[in-house]
């Protein structure tokens, strides 16, 4: 099963993320297919570069997106309008 979450970078007291689209059973840290986006919730406000149709794509071929990366597609949405 795929799934579509967060993978942390960045240095211990400066995190990023990527939204990556990776095998469930693997951890966040492993190899993933493709990466989506990137979030950034240090910049105030939070920056969010997320390619939406790539994402709705993966979730159409079966992929299950976190909680978290779910709210994120919805607040990129909304930005983009």
């Amino acid at each position: 099963m795929l799934k579509i979450r967060l993978r942390r970078m960045g240095s211990r007291q400066d995190p990023f993320y990527r939204v990556v689209v990776s095998e469930a059973r693997r951890t966040p840290k492993s190899s993933f297919l493709e990466t989506l986006g990137t979030y950034d919730p240090s910049t105030q406000p939070a920056t969010i570069r997320l390619d939406v149709a790539k994402a709705e794509a993966w979730i159409q071929k079966g992929a299950h997106a976190s909680e978290t990366v779910r709210s994120l597609l919805a607040k990129a949405k909304t930005a983009a309008v």
